[in-house]
């Protein structure tokens, strides 16, 4: 776990309460897209800033 992620305790409060059967195009990582939309919240930083790892802004 890197800085500013979601721990697995986090995660397993969180992830109950996230859509299952949504239609349309396929989900994403959940976890990874949540991580980045926190990355960028708690840095401060731009959207363009956040780190590919989290996937294109885009998506977050």
């Amino acid at each position: 776990m890197r800085r500013h992620e979601l721990s697995d305790e986090e995660w397993r409060i969180i992830d109950p309460l996230l859509p299952r059967n949504s239609r349309g195009v396929a989900r994403v990582d959940d976890r990874r897209v949540i991580n980045g939309i926190l990355w960028r919240f708690r840095t401060g930083s731009s959207w363009r800033d956040v780190p590919e790892r989290y996937g294109p802004r885009t998506t977050l």
